[in-house]
C-alpha cells in the first residue's frame, strides 16, 4: 500500500474517460431507441439496445438540429436509426455514455456506412491512386458498354453516339444492374470485353436510382473488376449527384450515360467537357486530400475538447437537465404528499375528539370499577375464609376447649397454674376454671 497511488473516485473517471476517448473515438453504431427524454435544454437523452445489451446516449441540441428522420424530426422509441458517436463518460455518476454526433434512419443509413467503410478499406489498398488511372484515348473505333441491354442508359448512349460519331462502332456486353446476380454479371461482362480486346473503351453504368438500386456498383467485387481492366473505363451509374466505388475506381467519371457517349466521341465541345471532367477529378484529389487532413484536424480537435469550455458547458448542461428531472420527480412526489396531509390530519382530528375520549374514558372508568368491586369482593371473601380457618385453628389450641370437654383449670392466688402438687400449701385459696364458670375453693389437705 505504502508503493501505490491510492485514485480518488473522480480521478478514475478521468482516466477511464480519457481512455474511452482516446482509444475509440468515433464509431458507427446501429440499434433502437428507447428511454428518450427531450430536454427543455434542447439535448436529447436516449439509450440505444438490441437484444441483448443497451448503451446510454447523449445528442446536444447543436448537433440535433440536422437530424432529418421518416416521417418525424424528434426520435420516438422503438425507432431503429444508425449514429456516428464518439465513445465518453459521464463523469458525476462513472456512466458509459455515447456522445451522438449524427442519427438518420437504419436502412439507408447502414448501406451508407457499408459505402464509407468499403471506401476507406478500397482507398487503404491504393485502388483510387490517381497513378493507376489508365489514358482515355481521344479518337476510338469501338467502343464497349456495359450495361443492361433493355436500359435507358444504352438508349441515350447510342442516340449521343449516333449524333455526334456514327462511325464509332458498338460492343453491347449485356449484363443485369440491379439485383441479387448483378455483380456477377457486370465482372463476367468486364473479364469477357478484356479476353476480347476488341474495343478500346469501357463504358460501365446505368439510369439513376437509390443508394440501393445503385449498390452493385459499390460491391467490391465489381471495383477489382475495374482495376484490374486493361481497357480503359468510364464509370457513368445514375445522375450526377450519385457517387459510387465505381466511379472512384474507374478511369474516368461520367455524370451521365449519356455524357460518357459525349466523352469517347470528338465533337466541338470536346475540350469543355474534358476540362469540366479534369477539374471534377482534381476536386475529387482536393477532397481526398482534404478528407485525409481532416483525420488529422480531428485527432487535434480531439485533444482540444478535453479542456475546451464548451465540453464542460455541455457537461454540466447534461447535469443540470438531470437534476431537473429529479426536482420535477420530487416535486411530484411533495405534491403528492401534500394532498394527502388534509386526509391524515382530518383522521388524527377524528382520533382526538374530546366527545370520543369521554366515550372512550367512561368506558374504560366503568371497566375499572366492575374490576374494583369484583376484586373487593374476592378480597373480602379471601379473608374471611383466611379469618375462618384461624378461628378453627385456635379453637383448636385455645385451652377453652379443653375446658369444655371436661378438663379444669386451677390458679393459686397469684394467678399461676397450678401443674404439680408442691405448687400448693394446705390453707392456700385457689380458683378452678371451668367449663361455664370458676370454682373457689380452699386446700385442706394434700397426699
Amino acid at each position: 500500500m505504502a508503493t501505490q497511488h491510492i485514485l480518488q473516485v473522480s480521478e478514475l473517471t478521468k482516466k477511464v474517460k480519457f481512455m474511452l476517448e482516446s482509444e475509440l473515438n468515433t464509431v458507427w453504431l446501429c440499434g433502437e431507441i428507447s428511454n428518450f427524454v427531450a430536454a427543455s435544454s434542447g439535448h436529447w437523452y436516449l439509450s440505444l439496445k438490441d437484444n441483448k445489451s443497451q448503451v446510454r446516449c447523449a445528442m446536444f441540441k447543436g448537433n440535433n438540429r440536422r437530424v432529418k428522420l421518416a416521417g418525424n424530426t424528434v426520435p420516438r422509441n422503438g425507432q431503429q436509426v444508425l449514429v456516428r458517436a464518439k465513445v465518453s463518460l459521464y463523469e458525476p455518476r462513472g456512466d458509459f455514455q455515447l456522445i451522438i454526433e449524427m442519427m438518420e434512419d437504419a436502412g439507408e443509413g447502414l448501406l451508407r456506412q457499408q459505402f464509407e467503410q468499403l471506401k476507406s478499406k478500397l482507398n487503404a489498398q491504393g485502388l483510387f491512386g490517381q497513378q493507376f488511372k489508365q489514358e482515355i484515348p481521344r479518337n476510338i473505333n469501338t467502343l464497349g458498354i456495359v450495361t443492361s441491354p433493355t436500359g435507358a442508359a444504352v438508349k441515350d448512349i447510342i442516340s449521343v453516339l449516333q449524333r455526334r460519331n456514327p462511325a464509332i462502332t458498338i460492343v453491347i456486353y449485356p449484363a443485369l444492374v440491379q439485383g441479387q446476380h448483378a455483380k456477377e454479371d457486370i465482372v463476367n461482362a468486364i473479364d469477357l470485353a478484356n479476353q476480347r480486346e476488341e474495343c478500346q473503351v469501357l463504358i460501365v453504368g446505368r439510369g439513376g436510382g437509390s443508394l440501393e438500386d445503385l449498390w452493385s456498383f459499390n460491391e467490391e467485387d465489381v471495383v477489382n473488376a475495374i482495376f484490374h481492366s486493361r481497357i480503359p473505363i468510364i464509370s457513368a451509374v445514375g445522375h450526377e449527384i450519385d457517387t459510387t466505388l465505381s466511379d472512384l475506381v474507374a478511369d474516368l467519371r461520367a455524370p451521365t450515360p449519356s455524357a460518357a457517349a459525349e466523352l469517347v466521341s470528338q465533337d466541338n465541345s470536346e475540350l469543355q467537357s474534358r476540362l469540366v471532367e479534369l477539374s471534377k477529378r482534381a476536386q475529387h484529389l482536393f477532397i481526398q486530400t482534404i478528407k485525409t487532413e481532416s483525420l488529422t484536424l480531428q485527432t487535434l480537435n480531439h485533444r482540444l475538447t478535453q479542456v475546451h469550455p464548451e465540453r464542460k458547458l455541455q457537461l454540466y448542461q447534461q447535469k443540470s437537465d438531470e437534476l431537473n428531472i429529479r426536482l420535477g420527480t420530487a416535486i411530484q412526489r411533495e405534491l403528492e404528499r401534500f394532498r394527502r396531509t388534509p386526509e391524515k390530519l382530518t383522521k388524527a382530528l377524528q382520533y382526538c375528539d374530546p366527545t370520543k375520549r369521554i366515550v372512550l374514558n367512561q368506558s374504560q372508568l366503568s371497566q375499572l370499577d366492575e374490576r374494583l368491586k369484583r376484586g373487593l369482593q374476592l378480597s373480602v371473601k379471601t379473608k374471611t375464609e383466611n379469618f375462618v380457618s384461624v378461628i378453627e385453628q385456635l379453637n383448636i389450641v385455645s385451652p377453652l376447649a379443653t375446658i369444655a370437654r371436661g378438663y379444669s383449670v386451677t390458679r393459686n392466688n397469684k394467678d399461676q397454674v397450678i401443674r404439680s402438687i408442691s405448687q400448693v400449701e394446705v390453707g392456700d385459696k385457689l380458683t378452678i376454671q371451668v367449663n361455664n364458670g370458676c370454682v373457689f375453693t380452699e386446700v385442706i389437705n394434700k397426699d
